[in-house]
C-alpha cells in the first residue's frame, strides 16, 4: 500500500503510473485483510496489486515513507513492510497540504463512499483514516514505540532519513528538522 500510495503523490507521478497506482490502492484495499487470515485468492490479488504498484513506483520514484524507513531497518532491524505501515498514515498527514485532489483519488480507491460530497479536508482526513483503519483491521502497530523505537534515536534517524534516495521524491520538500517531527509525533501517536 506505501509503494503504491507514494508512488501516487511522488513529484515524479504522471498518468500512466497514476493509473498503476490507484488499481493497486484498490486491490490491495479490498484484498489485504482477507490475505493476512490466509485466503489464498486474496494472496495471489495482493501479488498481483505489488507487481502493479510496482510497475508504477520503479518509474516515478517513492517518497519520505520509504526514506524514514529505511533506517528504522537498518538500526532497529524492522521489517520493511512494518516500517513502512507506521509510518504511511503520519507522512500522509504531513504531505496532505502539497498533493492536491489526489487523496480524493486514494480515499474513493480505499473504498471511501460520497467522496465527491466532502470538501478536500474531508476527503484528506478519509484517505487517512481509511489506511489507518486498514493497519488497525491487520494489527499494524500505530506507533513507533510500539516497534521498539526509542527516543534517543530520533535525530540520528532523521539525518539517515534526510540523507535517502527517497526522500527527495516526497511531494513535499523535507529537511531533517521536518522529518524528526513526523518522527516524534509518530513514536508515540
Amino acid at each position: 500500500l506505501t509503494h503504491a500510495i507514494e508512488g501516487y503523490v511522488t513529484k515524479g507521478a504522471w498518468e500512466m503510473t497514476d493509473m498503476f497506482h490507484l488499481q493497486a490502492i484498490k486491490m490491495i484495499a479490498k484484498n489485504l485483510k482477507d490475505a493476512v487470515n490466509g485466503d489464498m485468492k486474496a494472496r495471489e490479488e495482493m501479488a498481483n496489486a505489488q507487481y502493479i504498484a510496482g510497475m508504477g513506483f520503479s518509474n516515478v520514484g517513492l517518497g519520505v515513507v520509504h526514506g524514514m524507513a529505511h533506517p528504522l531497518g537498518a538500526f532497529y532491524d524492522t521489517p520493511h513492510g512494518v516500517a513502512n505501515a507506521v509510518l504511511l498514515p503520519y507522512v500522509m498527514e504531513h504531505n496532505q497540504d502539497a498533493t492536491g485532489e489526489k487523496y480524493r483519488e486514494i480515499a474513493r480507491a480505499m473504498g471511501v463512499a460520497n467522496v465527491d460530497n466532502m470538501s478536500q479536508e474531508e476527503y484528506r482526513r478519509a484517505a487517512i483514516e481509511a489506511v489507518r483503519a486498514l493497519s488497525r483491521s491487520v494489527e499494524i502497530p500505530q506507533t513507533l514505540a510500539e516497534i521498539g523505537v526509542k527516543e534517543e534515536d530520533l535525530e540520528e534517524l532523521a539525518k539517515s532519513a534526510f540523507c535517502d534516495v527517497c526522500t527527495g521524491g516526497n511531494p513535499k520538500d523535507m529537511t531533517e528538522e521536518s522529518i524528526l517531527g513526523v518522527y516524534r509525533w509518530a513514536l508515540k501517536g
